[in-house]
């Protein structure tokens, strides 16, 4: 007689999640989902209010129980400190929908209890810069693990969560596939920080005893078939040659004229030696580190959710 598997989750399929959806008119515009819907994804206003809002209510309780927790604690030492930001950690594969998510949630929870303040920072800023990957020969390796200064990205997150009033960021730009010299995003005591990036949920490397992961209160990993996020990645390309890679500032402008044939071997050829080993061997295995799933389907719609048992 077989024996049902054990899991630390419970899943629950689109149907059951919806009725959880608060009685509220939907939050966002048809206008404002667009915004915020990333390039390929097909983030629906229907989705929002049945996977997104009760997504962010659940949140909202978690906050809300670490704020009481945190007034209890308190009262019991005698010493009185000022609250510190919840932290979400948002993680998953390039092309999963990661950044919609994070851009998404970080509307709905500004909208919870009188206008939380939210801010969002990518782990793109956090990047070594490219003239750094390039003398130390990983430039193909961008997004692994090692091609990010995970020491100044702990610092960042620690001094946040520490409470400090103004906590300074580095800004990474797409367009040119570089760290912006002088730019920062300034982040000053939010009520809220959103995490986003491909490895936010990596396990602390060797020997060192502290991840980014242990200082989050709570962690999304938004999730998919792989080969499904590896044609999402290849219809991306498509639709940046037709509009950004346009643009002669970018970085990726001699892709522009690529043909068609041209265009889908390359944008193959990136996933299966840089983008696909990267999620197999350093992004997948980190998703039982998360506190809640979304299993996306074939057409990027949330199929279920994986709740982490309490």
């Amino acid at each position: 007689m077989s024996h049902p598997i054990s899991s630390p989750f419970v899943e629950i399929d689109r149907a059951d999640w919806a009725r959880l959806a608060p009685h509220v008119p939907d939050p966002l515009t048809e206008a404002e989902v667009r915004r915020i819907r990333g390039t390929g994804d097909r983030l629906e206003l229907r989705e929002v209010a049945e996977v997104y809002l009760p997504l962010s209510k659940l949140i909202s309780l978690y906050r809300d129980s670490a704020a009481r927790l945190h007034r209890e604690t308190t009262e019991f030492l005698g010493a009185p400190t000022h609250p510190t930001p919840f932290v979400l950690g948002v993680a998953g594969s390039v092309a999963v929908g990661k950044s919609t998510t994070a851009r998404l949630l970080k509307e709905l929870l500004g909208r919870w209890q009188g206008e939380l303040r939210v801010d969002l920072v990518t782990t793109d800023g956090f990047l070594h810069p490219n003239r750094v990957l390039e003398q130390r020969g990983i430039m193909g390796r961008k997004g692994f693990p090692e091609s990010y200064d995970r020491r100044a990205l702990l610092q960042f997150v620690t001094r946040v969560k520490s409470g400090e009033a103004e906590v300074r960021a580095p800004v990474y730009s797409h367009l040119s596939y570089d760290i912006v010299p002088g730019e920062e995003i300034v982040v000053r005591r939010p009520d809220l920080l959103i995490v986003e990036g491909l490895n936010v949920l990596q396990p602390p490397p060797t020997g060192s005893h502290l991840a980014v992961s242990d200082l989050f209160d709570f962690s999304v990993y938004v999730d998919a078939r792989t080969r499904a996020i590896r044609e999402w990645y290849i219809e991306r390309f498509f639709t940046l040659k037709a509009t950004a890679f346009q643009d002669p500032q970018s970085y990726f402008h001699r892709f522009a004229d690529m043909t068609d044939a041209q265009a889908r071997a390359y944008s193959s050829d990136i996933w299966d030696s840089i983008n696909g080993p990267n999620l197999v061997e350093h992004i997948l295995p980190t998703r039982s580190r998360a506190d809640l799933v979304l299993r996306k389907d074939d057409d990027h719609t949330i199929r279920s959710v994986l709740l982490r048992k309490v």
